[in-house]
């Protein structure tokens, strides 16, 4: 009889012990991290981003692209650094301190990246600067460390080809006739690589075909509408008309710029002249539409947005990104380059 009790007594614990394990198998099913665009386990990755500052025009439709491809992936935590870096310092040690599983830094200055790798580092959280390029040496410093963003020197080409087309096309654009293209510059933030590269590159473009050029007016308009239009304002004020052509770092100061010409009469009548800018945003679009803007370059946000979330996902997961898991060339190891597009009335449907 005792003989009897204990094989049922032991039975009755090989049977305990098997629902345990089978409990604990259950409760890991699915905890192997995909390298498409989801994670299987329960617990989805978390994500820390900060973007610059949120009432930037471009910067709005990459929040939005990040938000969108977030969605049913992980958890993407998206805060706004009000164009402050030791706001964004402060935000970024508290991701920190959350332990969110990595990082996605639009960063208000971008000499500022290394104390963020240096802390991102100590902490083990890979990181993944966007749109604002860190400086090489700093890209350099650990292996989990990426940048998204787009080569601004090509937009300055192509933004400088939009006004030799139409200078070549428009012999009237020359407004006294000496040949010489007299210009305005509105710049975005002083030392941002943008605005440097895009100012620089625009006219190298205009000069390397043939076109003499004369710098009326520049200044920095800080990417922003109404600041382009105080500074257009000026110009029109003092040089009004000398000025052949404006050419503007980013499609708001282009617009701010369009506003100051409409109340000095321009774009009624023969009264024109050619702005260009970057970014094709909505508001630029309709611009171009309307035929106040004369073009712009496609600064396509949606991709950069896209190529962001799913670094930073794959990077979450301890995966290394590559193209098979993230759909975007990588370059040198550690950069994912979105290509310009120039953009006019004529394939103004490809930005849309």
């Amino acid at each position: 009889m005792k003989k009897a009790i204990s094989i049922l007594l032991a039975s009755l614990m090989l049977t305990s012990l098997a629902a345990c394990g089978n409990s604990k198998n259950n409760s890991n099913t699915g905890n192997t991290a995909s390298t498409g665009d989801t994670k299987t386990e329960d617990k989805m990755p978390t994500i820390g981003c900060a973007i610059y500052k949120f009432d930037d025009t471009f910067m709005t439709g990459v929040r939005n692209a990040i938000d969108e491809a977030a969605k049913g992936n992980a958890e993407m935590d998206i805060v706004d650094s009000q164009n402050a870096q030791t706001t964004q310092n402060d935000k970024i040690d508290l991701f920190i301190t959350k332990q969110v599983d990595s990082l996605a830094i639009n960063p208000v200055d971008r000499t500022a990246a290394s104390v963020i790798i240096d802390k991102a580092k100590a902490a083990e959280t890979p990181v993944v600067f966007f749109n604002r390029e860190p400086l090489p040496e700093d890209m350099q410093k650990w292996d989990q460390v990426y940048y998204v963003g787009a080569k601004a020197e090509q937009s300055g080409t192509m933004q400088g080809q939009l006004i030799i087309d139409y200078w070549k096309a428009h012999p009237e654009a020359d407004l006294n006739g000496d040949g010489v293209l007299q210009y305005v510059m509105l710049k975005g933030e002083p030392g941002h690589q943008d605005a440097e590269l895009r100012t620089k590159y625009s006219i190298e473009a205009i000069e390397a075909a043939g076109i003499k050029v004369e710098k009326i007016a520049e200044d920095t308009g800080m990417w922003d509408r109404v600041k382009g239009q105080e500074k257009m304002a000026a110009f029109l004020s003092s040089s009004g008309d000398k000025i052949e052509a404006v050419l503007a770092n980013n499609d708001d100061m282009a617009l701010g710029a369009i506003e100051a010409l409409k109340a000095s009469g321009y774009f009624t009548g023969d009264k024109y002249i050619p702005v260009v800018g970057v970014d094709a945003t909505a508001p630029g679009l309709q611009a171009i539409k309307d035929g106040t803007m004369l073009g712009t370059v496609l600064n396509d946000a949606k991709n950069q947005g896209v190529a962001t979330y799913k670094v930073s996902f794959v990077l979450a997961n301890g995966e290394t990104p590559s193209k098979d898991n993230t759909g975007y060339e990588i370059t040198d190891g550690k950069y994912i380059w979105i290509d310009y597009k120039p953009i006019t009335k004529d394939n103004i449907s490809d930005a849309q």
